[in-house]
């Protein structure tokens, strides 16, 4: 099986560090981009969702490809439009595909790619589908408080839709998965489920770099973050290469999740990754969390970065605890 192509977008709303720094005067715009690598990220008008973002992605890869070959679609999302219907559901019927296919939702956030992948792949070899439409699509900025200047600052709102199709020639190499829910309080929205419904009573708390937030918003602690992508990031390249018999040398260029430009630096050089064969372009996107990794793989094919033939390790990490590492042939 193969990847057969990925398309991409971003709504049309743009939020640049400067207009960020017009609401929050003490930060300047340079100095975010100097640390996250992050100048401008595209979010959400109030009445577009995930769901639209994943439609219009998705009528882009389509134009390449015949729609009536589609037999499944998955759609990793955590900002739903609806508890139920599955916006999978709702995506077929939007794009007019047949109804003889499969589709569901997974709810993965930085990891979700991979997952993707790995589900795909999986779907392929036990016949149940021939060519997958896999969606990434994410409004994270409807999570977050409009006070919270620092998860402003870092996520950006994306789709990305990718075929992947039965080949001759697997190209979709070998997973390495992993999963640790004991870190599941340091990034979440604790309300607006069913543990705990939306409270619009909750109260505003802020936090030791000035960031206001509450319960029913996105929490994030950066420190915790931090050092589960540090703990197992390097091993989760170790073990992945392991896995499908192959080195580090053998590998002709590495795409990580897009999560911040100083979190990237420090994983690079903790793994030894050569800096002409490592990816990191978040500048004008921001983290668009699942779709970060079709992102730049799309990106780095058209900017010949990555070429036909090329073995491309992909590793995503994040929200969970969740991570998820392969190698692909492009």
């Amino acid at each position: 099986m193969e990847i057969r192509t990925i398309e991409y977008y971003l709504p049309e709303n743009v939020l640049s560090n400067e207009l960020l720094a017009n609401e929050f005067p003490e930060w300047d715009a340079e100095k975010i981009n100097e640390k996250i690598g992050i100048n401008q990220r595209h979010v959400v008008a109030n009445d577009e969702t995930a769901l639209d973002l994943a439609f219009f992605a998705s009528e882009k890869v389509l134009k390449s490809f015949d729609k009536d070959l589609i037999d499944f679609i998955l759609l990793c999302t955590q900002s739903p439009d609806y508890y139920l219907p599955t916006s999978a559901c709702i995506l077929q019927n939007r794009l007019d595909l047949k109804t003889s296919i499969g589709a569901l939702d997974f709810n993965l956030g930085c990891s979700g790619f991979v997952y993707g992948l790995a589900l795909a792949k999986g779907l392929i070899q036990t016949r149940i589908a021939t060519n997958v439409l896999l969606v990434t699509a994410e409004t994270y900025s409807k999570h977050i408080h409009p006070k919270d200047k620092a998860n402003r600052s870092i996520f950006g709102d994306g789709a990305a839709a990718t075929i992947i199709s039965e080949s001759a020639v697997n190209k979709i190499f070998e997973f390495e998965l992993g999963t640790d829910g004991s870190g599941m309080n340091n990034l979440i929205v604790h309300n607006g489920a069913f543990r705990n419904k939306f409270n619009p009573s909750e109260k505003e708390t802020t936090d030791e770099s000035g960031n206001l937030s509450n319960n029913n918003y996105l929490y994030m602690n950066g420190p915790e973050i931090f050092n589960f992508t540090i703990e197992n990031v390097p091993a989760l390249v170790k073990k992945v290469l392991v896995r499908n018999s192959l080195s580090l040398e053998s590998i002709d260029y590495v795409i990580f999740h897009q999560a911040n430009k100083y979190m990237l630096d420090y994983l690079r050089k903790k793994v030894k990754i050569p800096i002409e064969k490592f990816y990191q372009n978040m500048e004008n996107t921001g983290n668009t969390v699942s779709s970060t990794i079709p992102i730049a793989l799309k990106d780095c094919i058209e900017k010949n970065l990555v070429k036909k033939g090329d073995k491309v390790l992909l590793a995503g990490f994040g929200v969970g605890y969740s991570w998820g590492a392969t190698i692909i042939q492009v």
